[in-house]
């Protein structure tokens, strides 16, 4: 039996399963992805050496299963899965990527079973990755640890109360296309004051990576950082006046709003 099987060989599935592989997890040999398309398994398979098939039964009797499929297929997924499985061949732990799928979801489709929810985002392909988790009842404290290293490979990890994840959602899983609007706006801003895209591109997107690293690094509040660059009358607070008479900041709240109440949808 694997050690790590997956359903689902996408773009967030491949970013883990590759960084599991690179961080010496999980052996390549130790871990089955089920995937639907022929032309995903052989890239799968050449470029990390791992075992795949079309079969989400024989990823499914793994030690530990993570469910990295789109959430609008997850009841015929698990229609097809759980016909295939006896009780003694389903994982001792369920991770579930799934936006708005809730743990008492999951528990349905896995009886008994440790069930960890997590909501990881896109920038874990380059390892720089925020992942929420939240146990399920079965789910004990080793398992648990086993979910945060998981996901420690791609990035950083808190774990939240299950209430809370539909907010993750909105704000981190989200999060990464509200950044690129930003950026893209940025470099716009930039061509239109002159400067050739490129350049203001590369302009847009050093900025706010050292601007994030250094409130991380520095633990800075926002506000502090913003303070700290705004002198009298210059140019900055000019910037950051206009900023506040289009609404950013009361659109970039709205976005997460929006965002939480579709994740809500996506679980009922």
């Amino acid at each position: 039996m694997a050690k790590f099987g997956m359903i689902g060989g996408g773009m967030m599935g491949e970013a883990l399963m590759s960084r599991l592989v690179d961080r010496g997890v999980y052996a390549p040999q130790d871990m089955v992805v089920s995937e639907p398309l022929a032309a995903r398994r052989q890239v799968l398979a050449e470029r990390y050496g791992v075992q795949v098939t079309d079969d989400n039964a024989q990823a499914a009797i793994a030690d530990v299963l993570m469910l990295a499929i789109k959430p609008q297929v997850f009841d015929a997924v698990m229609a097809g899965l759980t016909a295939g499985l006896s009780d003694a061949a389903t994982p001792g732990l369920v991770i579930s990527i799934l936006a708005g799928i809730p743990i008492a979801k999951l528990e349905a489709a896995f009886p008994g079973r440790a069930v960890v929810r997590a909501m990881p985002n896109t920038p874990a392909t380059v390892g720089a990755g925020m992942t929420a988790i939240a146990p399920g009842q079965h789910c004990q404290a080793a398992q648990l640890a086993q979910a945060e290293q998981i996901f420690a490979a791609v990035g950083e990890v808190v774990s939240v109360p299950e209430s809370l994840m539909d907010a993750v959602t909105g704000l981190s899983g989200s999060g990464p296309g509200y950044v690129a609007v930003m950026i893209e706006a940025l470099t716009d801003g930039g061509v239109a004051v002159g400067l050739p895209r490129a350049i203001a591109a590369k302009l847009a997107v050093q900025t706010v990576k050292g601007a994030a690293q250094l409130i991380q690094e520095k633990e800075l509040h926002p506000a502090v950082l913003k303070d700290q660059v705004t002198s009298p009358g210059g140019t900055t607070i000019a910037g950051i006046a206009q900023m506040e008479q289009a609404g950013v900041r009361a659109a970039l709240i709205e976005a997460v709003r929006a965002a939480y109440q579709r994740s809500r949808e996506l679980g009922q």
